[in-house]
């Protein structure tokens, strides 16, 4: 079963997205601001609303600790907010100043990409807040983005109906065409990561204006080239489906759509759970907690529901989705990410206080880093500290407690240069 335990109604245009970090769901919409609010009673901050945009805010996305939130506008600029204070930390304007419909930040923080009404892409360094590099596609607006688990890749939706993968130097390693009829409107990577003989499997979640729920497989190889494979086409709603989001393990997506209609399913046997209907306009958002089981929807009716489930489904064997559930060992791993995500929110205080920035620390040690890797989890570590994690904890992840696929590691050279450019300017 599915409760709706609040309506928050602050909002004075249609809501356009919801984000959830730890402790912190944010809402955006057509009003030009942003609502931040906290989700132990979803009181809203006191530094809430957060009014820097100009023109109506489409998307917007935490980083990996919750310390900052991007956000993106028709004004053409993407703004960070520092989650201490509210404060604006950074505005950066995407190129040609058109404007930008979607934002999404990788897992460890360490890049984000934005897309544009005039089919432009750009790359951001976003500890420096920099911009990498740049890419169009013509002829389309790019209104959907999502990062792989491990960082490496994302995926781009565009009104043209294309969905495209891309690596971190703007190379588009495959493209499936007419993935959606008359358009794509979101896509969402699953966060398991899949593995056997030579083929490394990642999950991705597509809608669009043909009315369908799309979940593909897509494999990448030893070679380097990527495939992707339609597995499941969910045609549980009526109308064009606006918005999509998978739970923190994995096991539950849902969708929302024009039809009004919420729906969620078992994303590993394409089953339809429930379906909601409290919403008057268009769902355009959803989202799901990634610590406790909620999920946040928003609508054209300017209102975001909050929704508990009450009970599992198919892939938790019917049993309660509490936060103290550990009955299986994904369960598991999601109850020790939420702990750790928890403790980090505690730990980051401190780097508050010092004035370091949160994705500069190594989330094992919680210290400055010296030599940055990216372990194959997607997130940044110093070296030696995951070195020896790896050698002592049989190769799992700090972050999510799940095997680790390889434990090749990998310089992150750009955030070694941000951190380098901050110490000089400190």
């Amino acid at each position: 079963m599915t409760s709706l335990i609040c309506t928050l109604q602050d909002h004075r245009d249609d809501v356009n997205w919801c984000a959830f970090s730890a402790k912190l769901l944010a809402t955006c919409s057509g009003d030009k601001t942003l609502r931040i609010y906290n989700t132990h009673d979803f009181s809203e901050l006191p530094f809430s609303p957060l009014s820097g945009h100009g023109y109506s805010v489409h998307c917007c996305c935490f980083s990996a600790c919750g310390q900052f939130l991007a956000s993106c506008s028709t004004d053409a600029t993407i703004v960070v907010w520092s989650m201490a204070a509210g404060e604006i930390e950074a505005i950066m304007e995407h190129p040609g100043r058109s404007p930008v419909r979607i934002c999404a930040l990788s897992p460890d923080s360490t890049h984000l990409v934005s897309g544009a009404s005039d089919g432009t892409l750009a790359l951001w360094d976003f500890p420096a807040k920099q911009l990498c590099r740049t890419k169009a596609v013509n002829d389309a607006t790019m209104v959907a983005g999502s990062f792989s688990p491990c960082g490496q890749v994302f995926m781009t939706g565009s009104t043209y109906g294309d969905l495209r993968l891309w690596d971190l130097d703007m190379n588009q390693l495959h493209a499936e065409k007419n993935a959606h009829d008359l358009g794509v409107t979101c896509c969402t990577f699953a966060p398991n990561i899949l593995s056997g003989g030579q083929v490394v499997q990642f999950r991705l979640a597509s809608c669009g204006q043909d009315s369908h729920l799309k979940i593909w497989a897509i494999n990448k190889f030893n070679s380097g080239a990527y495939k992707m494979q339609l597995l499941h086409t969910l045609a549980g709603q009526s109308a064009p489906v606006l918005s999509c989001a998978y739970s923190l393990d994995g096991q539950l997506l849902v969708s929302g759509s024009v039809d009004k209609t919420v729906t969620v399913y078992d994303a590993k046997n394409a089953v339809l759970l429930y379906t909601l209907n409290q919403h008057d306009r268009y769902v355009t958002a959803c989202a799901f907690s990634p610590t406790s089981p909620l999920i946040a929807t928003g609508s054209m009716d300017k209102t975001v529901n909050i929704w508990r489930l009450e009970d599992g489904c198919s892939g938790h064997g019917g049993k309660s989705l509490s936060e103290e559930s550990a009955l299986t060992s994904s369960e598991e791993s999601v109850g020790l990410r939420s702990k750790l995500l928890r403790k980090v929110e505690e730990l980051k205080g401190d780097s508050v206080c010092s004035g370091i920035p949160d994705e500069f620390l190594c989330p094992i040690t919680r210290e400055l880093m010296k030599e940055p890797v990216i372990a194959a989890d997607g997130y940044s570590y110093e070296r030696a500290a995951i070195e020896s994690w790896i050698n002592t904890k049989n190769r799992t992840s700090p972050m999510t407690n799940l095997p680790l696929l390889t434990t090749l590691l990998t310089p992150n050279h750009t955030l070694k240069m941000a951190i380098g450019r901050w110490k000089t300017s400190h």
